[in-house]
């Protein structure tokens, strides 16, 4: 089956790659490179000994999205492509807006004009708000207090509403949580570009030296140690949730959360990063950050369910494996 991943050469998109040419499934990745270097399909070649296709390009633009529907037959898409900062989001909204429906749209349009029946997408439990924890995929989704949420939110009704009118067309949103580590072959991992917007590459680059200390938003929290508590997940045990989405997909748009079901605070992974890596993270506690919520954890057990997947490695296994892709990166 050929797969076509948009967003392929970033953080989660790369490890999905590798994750689905081990279950034997034919990749082509297109990406713009806007937050990715296009060296990563060279390492994700040196992991699994396959050849990617890989197309530069921005999925937004219709008649580009076409040319690659017309010279390529695809099974399925799996949509990463998105930009993805809360905070940039509210400084740019336009662009977020723009950027993250009309690439859903975009595809949407092609896989019903060319006739490809599944589409896995990129979701995030930021569409849950300030809910009650553990997020269940069936409660009533709360005001979101950004634009990156929205984005995903409406996103997510974009591909509802056209499977409900097209029923060949057989739609996944995945609702992540907080996807950190890296590949144990140390070849790809998290690299965002300028200042991480995200915890794990933000401790891994103090760690390395390229940050003198590290800023915690917030001590004040009604949580166990007053820091902002989140369901961190390995992204290889994420990649594999695609995997297993694509070969469990149903009529109909469906719903899973993929998370570890375990809130893991601030501090806790700071403690368990110096831990298992023996070094030592300088940090300072700073105001909250608007839009910060105290707790985000999943219930996972609907993925367990009913797609067979289950979150397996530990948080030691995301620290040694972020700090392992992090000594061996070069910009």
């Amino acid at each position: 089956m050929n797969i076509l991943v948009t967003g392929g050469t970033g953080f989660i998109g790369s490890h999905c790659c590798v994750a689905l040419l081990e279950a034997g499934y034919s990749v082509i990745v297109a990406d713009n490179l806007s937050n990715s270097k296009a060296e990563v399909i060279d390492q994700i070649q040196a992991i699994t000994n396959k050849q990617i296709p890989f197309y530069q390009i921005d999925v937004t633009d219709s008649d580009l999205v076409e040319s690659l529907f017309l010279e390529n037959h695809f099974d399925g898409v799996i949509h990463f492509a998105g930009l993805k900062a809360v905070g940039e989001s509210e400084e740019e909204p336009l662009r977020y807006y723009f950027n993250n429906t009309v690439s859903t749209m975009v595809l949407a349009k092609a896989c019903i004009k060319f006739r490809v029946q599944k589409f896995i997408f990129s979701s995030s439990a930021t569409v849950y708000g300030e809910n009650k924890v553990p997020f269940v995929e069936t409660i009533p989704l709360m005001p979101i207090s950004n634009p990156y949420g929205e984005t995903k939110y409406m996103s997510e009704r974009i591909l509802s509403d056209t499977a409900k009118a097209n029923p060949d067309f057989m739609v996944v949103n995945l609702r992540y949580f907080n996807p950190v580590g890296a590949h144990e072959s140390g070849l790809i991992g998290e690299a965002p570009r300028g200042v991480p917007n995200n915890l794990m590459p933000y401790i891994a680059q103090v760690a390395k030296g390229k940050r003198d200390k590290l800023r915690v938003f917030g001590d004040d929290y009604s949580t166990p140690d007053g820091t902002g508590v989140r369901d961190y997940i390995h992204v290889m045990d994420l990649a594999e949730g695609h995997v297993a989405a694509l070969e469990n997909i149903k009529s109909g748009a469906n719903v899973y959360n993929l998370g570890t079901g375990q809130g893991i605070s601030v501090m806790e992974m700071v403690k368990t990063f110096e831990q298992v890596n023996g070094v030592k993270i300088p940090y300072e506690i700073v105001p909250r950050r608007p839009g910060d919520i105290a707790e985000s954890y999943a219930d996972p057990s609907k993925a367990n369910r009913e797609l067979g997947w289950k979150a397996a490695r530990s948080l030691e296994d995301m620290c040694r494996d972020a700090w392992r892709f992090e000594k061996n990166y070069t910009e």
